[in-house]
């Protein structure tokens, strides 16, 4: 049998400020979609992965503070676990294949596909999945992985260098080069090299065989007791670029990384996305905005225009992967994010000698609540903006519409239902650092 991992990692940080800590690249809801609306990437690869038939066996692994979050995006159609830490594509994997292990769903002689949940490829390239047992065993290989030929000569991909291509239609790998110089990347280029697409096939006894190597803990509970010990691992270089039995299976199709603005803007279905326009002499100039101001680009040639509640980026579309450095540099807390139940935008922050004020806007999908909780170290008030719901405050449940307004007091118990979808903005006061945290 076949099990997909599927791995939802990263920062967030080349697409800044639509994706962030919170929320990573692949929650924009930016591509086309069939119906002729928009999807996120996450939903495109489920749909293709449900269309290629292999849908029933897909299992997700991302940090723990992303959980709620994918099974948001994935309508709780997936097996979801989290890591209680990032700490890289090996050992995001390795829990991943001890999951499926422990619980019985995968025997040592199966085969898991370990992918990145972000992929953007044609059909075809998720047909491929289904040679990965066959080519394992034809092949004698520890390791199968997918390369695609590459569109022209990016120093931003990685490569594998094949040997001879046998009649399984897979060839040896002979070695692995990482974001190679653009000189290099023209040589590759000639000499038949592919992008690696991040996509690893191997038994789950090669992976117990690989933490045993290492001398990492083989059994669930203790491998993640072992999690805040543990160095980030690739699996590009803790697994792939050590082994002597890899093979590869050549994709002739679509596939790209959406992992910068020169790239995604190219699978926008217009240039204008939320409030604004383009005018003039403004060729190859895109706006993403997520804001209720408008945002206008005015004569200006080829760049990208973003604007959300984390900021705003102005930048040449080739320039804009600098940002990342940026972003790394004047790191800041995010002022957005996206739960199980809805967002939170974070719209002030005052302070008056030790006395703290959060202004927040919250956004509450319907039929899904904000669990009942109860603060230790800030008072709030709540007024509903629109839509209506239920609040229930210290045990006592009231329906709520919009002008009404709560004050919540220390360590009474509060929440709320949306029945239909809502808005609402939270005053939260705290005296002194201690505020309790934002919403997660």
């Amino acid at each position: 049998m076949q099990h997909t991992i599927l791995l939802c990692g990263g920062s967030g940080q080349r697409l800044w400020p639509l994706s962030g800590v919170i929320r990573s690249k692949m929650f924009l809801n930016l591509l086309p979609a069939p119906d002729g609306g928009t999807e996120s990437m996450i939903g495109r690869v489920c749909r293709q992965l449900g269309r290629a038939g292999l849908g029933e066996s897909v299992l997700f692994v991302t940090h723990k503070d992303q959980a709620a979050l994918v099974r948001r995006y994935t309508g709780n159609r997936y097996p979801v676990i989290g890591e209680p830490h990032k700490r890289g594509t090996f050992t995001a994997a390795a829990l991943g294949v001890l999951h499926l292990y422990t619980t019985g769903t995968a025997k040592p002689e199966d085969t898991v596909c370990v992918a990145p949940a972000d992929m953007f490829a044609d059909d075809v390239f998720f047909q491929l999945f289904h040679r990965f047992t066959e080519v394992l065993a034809a092949s004698g290989s520890e390791l199968a992985l997918l390369g695609t030929r590459p569109a022209h000569p990016s120093d931003q991909y990685g490569y594998i260098i094949p040997g001879e291509e046998a009649s399984g239609g897979y060839a040896k790998v002979i070695s692995f080069e990482e974001k190679p110089g653009r000189a290099r990347a023209e040589e590759l280029l000639q000499a038949s090299a592919l992008w690696n697409c991040g996509v690893f096939a191997f038994r789950p006894s090669f992976m117990l065989s690989q933490l045993e190597r290492m001398g990492l803990p083989a059994e669930l509970a203790a491998f993640t007791d072992s999690y805040p010990g543990l160095p980030v691992l690739s699996f590009d270089k803790e697994i792939a670029e050590r082994s002597s039995k890899a093979v590869v299976l050549r994709h002739e199709g679509e596939w790209r990384d959406l992992g910068s603005w020169a790239v995604l803007s190219e699978e926008l279905q217009q240039p204008v996305t939320g409030a604004g326009g383009i005018w003039g002499e403004s060729t190859d100039s895109v706006i993403i905005n997520e804001l209720n101001i408008p945002l206008h680009v005015i004569g200006v040639p080829g760049i990208v225009a973003a604007a959300s509640p984390e900021g705003i980026l102005v930048a040449g579309k080739h320039e804009a992967n600098a940002v990342k450095e940026i972003v790394q540099q004047n790191a800041a807390g995010p002022r957005y994010g996206e739960c199980s139940w809805g967002s939170y935008t974070i719209l002030d922050r005052a302070a008056s000698g030790p006395e703290r004020t959060v202004t927040i806007k919250l956004g509450i999908l319907e039929g899904r609540e904000l669990p009942v909780i109860s603060c230790s170290n800030s008072r709030k008030h709540w007024i509903i903006l629109s839509g209506h719901g239920e609040i229930t405050h210290n045990g006592i449940s009231t329906a709520v519409h919009p002008g009404d307004c709560l004050a919540i007091t220390l360590a009474e118990q509060h929440g709320i239902k949306a029945c239909t979808a809502m808005e609402l903005i939270e005053i939260r006061t705290s005296d002194g650092d201690d505020e309790d945290s934002i919403y997660t």
